[in-house]
């Protein structure tokens, strides 16, 4: 008696590198968004680009919880936290999206990796989180790479790239509100209400300086199209990262959203990273290196005890 063969399961990546290419492809897909922003704002009133790719996000978010009879509204939702959260994250999207619509991509892309060094500061000031001097360096070291890719002494200073300073510390106003999120607020909820505070912020945007909207083109709303699938991609792949393996060997690799900001923003835009930039985003990046070495030096600790 023959039996037949068991068909072969394809074994399972292990979970560090699962969270490690989830993390890869959710910064290759946010540097995809920010290229098709900034070239939908050549078109279109940043007001309009924002309120629609803002509704457009939410609707797919919705639609996916819908779908997995997941229910929105929750009363955790409408916690002061959660204002608190979607206070951060309108600042965060409002001037970030402003830093790419008025400055170089490359430029607004190196700030913004100075979001984990800042959570690290904020943790310790707002939460009492125990900070050694490993961390405490790293975190000095970061803002002067920020300072170096400002360069605000020299000629070519543009006070313009403050607007993604702003932006880098909405966001980790909104990461640090993110640690307090309840677990019952899953991926689902927190698209559908990030996409909505970025419709939010481009109303607001609309309110401060008003433009009259135009009727989008066919190639503006493929680059519309576009921002909306990679966001809503690189958005849910951020969450996935975030919950898949160690914390600590898979965030340093949010720093690939350098290496992929500063290529598209080189090739599609024609921008100059010139040495002076270079070193800050090395600086920077060691400097989110450090953290997650540190990290995972108190983590060993804690096991071991």
């Amino acid at each position: 008696m023959t039996h037949s063969p068991k068909p072969s399961r394809s074994p399972k990546l292990p979970p560090n590198l699962q969270g490690i290419l989830w993390m890869t492809l959710s910064m290759a897909a946010f540097a995809l968004e920010d290229l098709f922003v900034k070239r939908a704002v050549r078109a279109l009133p940043l007001s309009e680009v924002l309120v629609l790719c803002g509704l457009g996000g939410a609707l797919v978010f919705a639609v996916l919880a819908w779908g997995q009879g997941v229910r929105l509204l929750q009363p955790a939702a409408l916690s002061r936290l959660m204002a608190g959260r979607a206070v951060f994250e309108l600042v965060g999207r409002l001037f970030y999206a402003l830093a790419i619509a008025l400055t170089p991509l490359s430029s607004a892309t190196a700030i913004l990796q100075a979001t984990p060094v800042l959570v690290v500061l904020g943790g310790s000031l707002f939460f009492h989180e125990r900070v050694g001097w490993r961390r405490w360096a790293a975190v000095a070291a970061g803002l002067a790479g920020v300072l170096i890719v400002l360069r605000p002494g020299a000629g070519d200073f543009s006070a313009l790239s403050l607007l993604a300073v702003v932006g880098m510390i909405g966001f980790a106003g909104r990461d640090l509100a993110s640690r307090a999120v309840p677990p019952v607020l899953g991926t689902l909820h927190l698209g559908v209400f990030g996409f909505l505070t970025l419709a939010l912020a481009g109303a607001l945007h609309g309110l401060w300086r008003p433009v009259a909207w135009t009727v989008p083109t066919a190639e503006a709303l493929a680059l519309l199209a576009g921002a909306v699938g990679v966001g809503t991609l690189a958005y849910a792949a951020l969450m996935k990262a975030m919950r898949t393996g160690d914390l600590a060997t898979v965030t340093p690799f949010r720093y690939t959203r350098l290496l992929f900001g500063l290529t598209v923003g080189a090739l599609v835009f024609g921008e100059r990273v010139d040495a002076a930039m270079v070193a800050g985003c090395l600086v920077i990046v060691a400097a989110g290196l450090l953290i997650a070495w540190d990290n995972a030096l108190a983590r060993r600790r804690l096991r071991s005890v």
